[in-house]
């Protein structure tokens, strides 16, 4: 099995892949939601998620031409932008959020590009981040952000895709740190009627490669779809699903809903 390295001059996990491989290790399912920084609201939208039992939170930091996402977290995207949101101004409010989870920020590499890899690295430093996921940053040209990121024990989470050959898998779990993302299926985020019979497919070929957690996303729609997924996964995450209550219902439906997911993969 590919077992995560720890980071250079250290003897442990980063603070996500530790928390994450100790719930693991004590038998709980991890719950991963996103929630798109800078949209109004999305403090309390990511207090509430923490407050009803979620195990760390993805903030997506939002760009204009997302080319993962689908129409709920584009609309998010799109708003948080109208409303002047930039990743300076998403790190600056996360500094204050005071939360007991780990932190990620989901971005695309041309906001890392832009910012540099080692200055970004220390934006999420100093923001209270701990992991990144860039996802459309393949493993072959990662290794610059990924040095830097190291340097700085900012995790950087890999995804694996359901049409990745099953020699791929290893390298890619070899340099994940935090956790493996196991792409549900092929194409962008959103909510489907039933979980892609890719999604626990790609999840079993991880889990027997690697000690790494692995964790499900995309088109992971709801609860039931939840519960699916971590009879084979460690966890989820959940965007789409949990953005669309963020536009229509505000924090409290987000609460509301990952209390909802916890309970499905608790049971």
């Amino acid at each position: 099995m590919s077992q995560t390295p720890a980071a250079p001059g250290s003897t442990a996990y980063g603070r996500m892949e530790q928390s994450f491989r100790d719930k693991r290790a004590a038998g709980r399912k991890l719950l991963v939601p996103y929630i798109t920084g800078g949209l109004p609201g999305w403090e309390d939208a990511l207090r509430a998620a923490v407050a009803a039992g979620a195990d760390a939170i993805e903030i997506g930091i939002p760009f204009s031409d997302p080319v993962m996402d689908g129409p709920v977290i584009q609309e998010a995207s799109q708003r948080a932008l109208d409303a002047g949101a930039t990743p300076v101004s998403i790190f600056d409010q996360a500094r204050s959020l005071d939360v007991d989870v780990p932190l990620a920020v989901m971005c695309y590499y041309n906001t890392v590009h832009h910012a540099g890899h080692h200055r970004f690295a220390e934006q999420l430093v100093a923001a209270g981040v701990c992991a990144a996921i860039v996802p459309d940053l393949p493993l072959e040209e990662s290794g610059p952000w990924c040095e830097a990121a190291d340097a700085s024990s900012i995790e950087t989470v890999m995804l694996a895709a359901p049409t990745a050959p099953d020699d791929r898998l290893p390298r890619v779990c070899a340099r994940a740190r935090g956790f493996v993302y196991s792409v549900g299926l092929l194409g962008v985020t959103g909510e489907r009627s039933a979980l892609a019979a890719t999604a626990t497919a790609l999840a079993t070929r991880l889990k027997a490669v690697t000690d790494v957690p692995v964790l499900v996303g995309v088109g992971v729609s709801n609860a039931a779809q939840a519960r699916e997924a971590v009879q084979v996964a460690d966890g989820v995450v959940q965007g789409a699903s949990v953005v669309r209550r963020l536009l229509e219902g505000g924090a409290e439906a987000v609460g509301e809903y990952i209390a909802e997911v916890r309970a499905a993969i608790d049971d």
